[in-house]
């Protein structure tokens, strides 16, 4: 982000909000306080209406930690930025987001979807409405520790809700937008929603430079392939994001959540992460408990982003409290039921007793000093590893000791209930993974030493390497599918008139048994056990891969759909049929015709090339018609339609 010194307002009296505008990037802007008698409330929501009663209820409970932290200082100020993700239910206020072309998969149901091991063609409809399925909070919450205050403190907090899951651009806003209002008050909605309304439409993969007041936010999206179906996404932005190649740069995010600080929050498992990846890969539920909102959403973000260039299909909740409505249907859920593929990201030790039924869990981060929890015993003030005494012990995780032995057998045997009394950074999981530890990636992150500067620079560093050793990784696993994404184009001397090849099609069987033939790769070879077929068996039947599958599957097609109609354009009719028979070129009218009917059905889209493309088929149908015999001609235009359609030609013309 680009910003000066100190943040001010520009003094624009005449500032508008355009809320049709607004709502590209932001839903509403809330200011919630916590009241001791009547709980949460909010006290503005900018602009008014957006959000239905339940609505405004949810984000309410989901705008605080579910504890103050206990600084007893006389007069204190605690801030801290988080974010959370709820379910919308349908027919909300809010005007739905216009989406071009998107496949429709519901990945609840993802197994409907397979017909004998066999896919059955993925819709795509044109100019569809779809409504935001999910909500995003992003919230600036202040604590303030007074002792002449009622119950020694009070708190509020500042929330930018959108549907897009833009951490990238919401954080830094909150880091003006939150002081600003604690500053001049309610007017500060006002002043930030109306810069907003004016920032150009967003682009996924693009930088954007987003003003805001006297700064400047320049953010690199993540790309139209890493976003849920609900964002609005279009199909060419999609078309345009799916190469399988590995980024030269590293700042341009491959998925969602490019930002999160995956070396920081998971300093304390790094042996844990290939594991972590595998279970987030397959669809498997998690719960990842750390002492603080923040924490546990840098947690289930970087999860998230470890994934990356594949589409996380799986519900996934930053911070997830009691008061979701979703909390009662999973606390209800009988002993030995299968819990539902999501990853949960809590701060309340309650979620440990309540959700019992879920395999896989994962402790992360440290308590501040001075809470009410203890601070973490394998971890000092400055965020240091343990180790010797000239430093920090990032290579002692890679080494085996007996002591490291026993303690993770104690851990195992007293399981995730001992976090009731102490915290600890662990992982409680019976999946044995697959892909092994990669030790030299480990050997290449950089100790940050005890500054915390050089501490932050530090994760930096280290977060890319993390991050391209398992974008690397994942874009492996999911090499052997290209095969069923390779579009064709007319070969030279064709007709690129008749309709295009199938995609080849996918059978599960036949795949598993083409991969085990040929093996996966050397890439994956020398990083996973001898099982690692199983991996992708598990892959198969997980939520992530079909809505992945079909969506890049939809893509292809329509790449391909593309590269036929732009050589229908350059090609001459005239030259394709002058070594034709009569029956051949009979077949060449009706595939012309065909396809003048298909981009006259689309011509009132927003396709600005249709008009185009439609004139040009129109005198190709003119120009096969006329070399036809006289009795062919009468006998076509017997059928009343194909007589008005090249009549309707013939004007065109």
């Amino acid at each position: 982000m680009s910003r000066s010194p100190s943040f001010s307002v520009k003094s624009e009296p005449n500032l508008k909000v355009d809320e049709k505008l607004l709502q590209q990037w932001v839903v509403a802007f809330c200011i919630i306080r916590f009241d001791l008698e009547q709980g949460q409330l909010i006290e503005e929501c900018y602009p008014p209406g957006s959000l239905t009663q339940n609505e405004e209820l949810e984000v309410a409970f989901s705008s605080f930690p579910d504890s103050v932290s206990q600084n007893h200082n006389r007069s204190s100020i605690h801030d801290s930025i988080f974010f959370f993700r709820l379910y919308r239910k349908c027919g909300s206020q809010v005007a739905p987001q216009v989406s071009s072309e998107i496949v429709e998969v519901d990945s609840v149901r993802a197994s409907d979807k397979l017909v004998g091991g066999e896919f059955s063609k993925p819709r795509i409809k044109s100019n569809t409405v779809t409504e935001p399925r999910y909500l995003y909070g992003f919230v600036f919450n202040r604590q303030r520790h007074d002792e002449r205050l009622k119950r020694g403190g009070e708190q509020k907090s500042v929330v930018i809700l959108s549907h897009s899951p833009f951490s990238g651009v919401f954080r830094p806003l909150l880091q003006i937008v939150g002081p600003l209002y604690f500053d001049i008050g309610q007017k500060a909605l006002h002043y930030i929603a109306a810069y907003v309304s004016m920032w150009p439409a967003p682009v996924p993969g693009q930088l954007m430079e987003l003003p805001i007041g006297n700064a400047t936010l320049k953010v690199n999206l993540p790309p139209a392939h890493s976003l849920p179906l609900d964002c609005g996404v279009f199909f060419e932005e999609l078309a345009s994001s799916v190469a399988p190649f590995l980024p030269s740069n590293q700042s341009v995010p491959q998925g969602l959540f490019h930002d999160s600080d995956l070396f920081g929050i998971f300093r304390g498992l790094l042996m844990q992460l290939w594991k972590l990846w595998e279970l987030l890969l397959i669809g498997e539920p998690i719960l990842i408990i750390a002492p603080t909102p923040p924490q546990c959403c840098e947690a289930v973000a970087g999860l998230v982003s470890l994934v990356a260039p594949l589409l996380c299909s799986i519900d996934f909740r930053p911070y997830f409290t009691i008061h979701d409505p979703e909390f009662a249907h999973l606390n209800s859920l009988p002993e030995g039921a299968m819990f539902p593929p999501m990853v949960l990201g809590v701060t309340n030790l309650f979620f440990l007793k309540a959700l019992r039924n879920i395999p896989h869990i994962v402790s992360v981060g440290s308590p501040a000093p001075n809470s009410n929890r203890p601070v973490l015993s394998n971890r000092s003030s400055t965020g240091r590893l343990p180790g010797g005494p000239d430093g920090p012990g990032l290579q002692n995780l890679k080494k085996f000791t007996p002591l490291n032995f026993l303690n993770a057998m104690k851990l195992r045997r007293d399981g995730p209930l001992c976090l009731m009394t102490e915290h600890k950074e662990a992982i409680w999981t019976s999946y044995t993974a697959i892909t092994k530890p990669d030790t030299s990636i480990l050997n290449r992150l950089i100790d940050a030493g005890m500054s915390p500067r050089v501490e932050e620079s530090m994760s930096v560093v280290n977060n890319e390497i993390l991050r391209r050793h398992f974008l690397e990784l994942t874009t492996n696993f999911l090499a052997p599918f290209a095969p069923y994404f390779r579009v064709t184009t007319p070969s030279e001397g064709s007709s690129p008139y008749v309709d295009p090849p199938s995609l080849p099609s996918f059978k599960i069987e036949e795949f598993l048994s083409s991969l085990s033939a040929r093996g996966p790769g050397k890439f994956l070879l020398k990083r996973m056990t001898s099982n690692w077929l199983d991996l992708y068996r598990r892959f198969l039947k997980g939520n992530n891969f079909i809505p992945w599958f079909q969506r890049r599957r939809a893509v292809a097609e329509h790449e391909q759909y593309r590269l036929w109609r732009q050589a229908r354009m350059k090609t001459d009719i005239k030259q394709v049929i002058s070594q034709m028979s009569e029956l051949e070129i009979v077949d060449t009218f009706n595939a012309v015709e065909r396809n003048l009917i298909k981009e006259m059905q689309h011509s009132g889209s927003s396709d600005t090339d249709s008009g185009a493309t439609c004139n040009k088929l129109k005198g190709d149908l003119q120009a096969v018609f006329s070399v036809l015999s006289k009795d062919m001609q009468q006998l076509m235009l017997m059928n009343p339609e194909r007589a008005a359609l090249l009549n309707e030609s013939n004007e065109g013309i």
